[in-house]
């Protein structure tokens, strides 16, 4: 589980991930709302932990842009413990809500029970475009012909595909999709997955193409 995240408090923001890390988790760190601005458009984390008194863009417009985009959990994490400031928060799109100070066990059971939730968060879901469904809690890619086992980084770059058909995805997103935006990969990995995917998509009797833009990335046609 990959987990954004955005506090201004270096001390603590250090502190958390280090406790999150320890746990399993891969974690990712922000320390002002127009950083965190930049990232939250690449949709690359399974959780955001997001502070309200941030410098450049407070957390609730940040939160606000994130709903817009993406259905990610996000979890406030903030001081600011009043009734209207919880009911704020839960109503602009928060997931959950936590007070500081707070115990690091705290924190970790409110993560696990996002964890828990099925339905639109947990890769329960199909995806689908075209002839071609793709079962993320199996990872398996179902098409005309069949159905094949994906490797995970596979099924990564079939979801994004699958849920943004006929659009053209930049070499970037992808790449930060894939294999994270700190990820240290060479561009050419990229071109060996693209073309994994088209022998997938050949091997399944799927009629979809996957197109390369030339000078900018890749795009599903149905």
């Amino acid at each position: 589980m990959r987990i954004l995240l955005i506090e201004d408090d270096k001390e603590l923001c250090a502190l958390l991930a280090a406790q999150l890390q320890k746990c399993g988790y891969a974690v990712d760190c922000c320390y002002d709302g127009e950083d965190a601005d930049m990232l939250i458009k690449e949709n690359a984390w399974d959780c955001i932990l997001l502070d309200r008194m941030l410098p450049g863009i407070d957390g609730l417009t940040l939160l606000k842009k994130i709903r817009k985009i993406s259905s990610t959990p996000v979890i406030l994490i903030t001081a600011m413990g009043q009734l209207k400031d919880k009911i704020d928060g839960l109503d602009m799109g928060a997931d959950d809500y936590l007070v500081k100070p707070f115990a690091i066990e705290e924190l970790l059971a409110r993560i696990r029970s996002i964890k828990r939730r099925p339905a639109k968060w947990e890769d329960t879901a199909l995806i689908a475009a075209g002839d071609l469904t793709l079962k993320r809690s199996q990872s398996t890619l179902t098409g005309p012909t069949g159905s094949c086992t994906l490797s995970k980084r596979e099924c990564s770059l079939f979801e994004i595909l699958l849920s943004n058909p006929g659009q053209t995805l930049p070499r970037s997103l992808l790449l930060s999709k894939i294999w994270g935006p700190d990820g240290s990969v060479e561009d050419g990995n990229l071109d060996n997955y693209i073309f994994f995917a088209r022998r997938r998509m050949k091997s399944l009797g799927s009629s979809l193409t996957l197109s390369t833009v030339r000078g900018v990335g890749y795009c599903l046609k149905i």
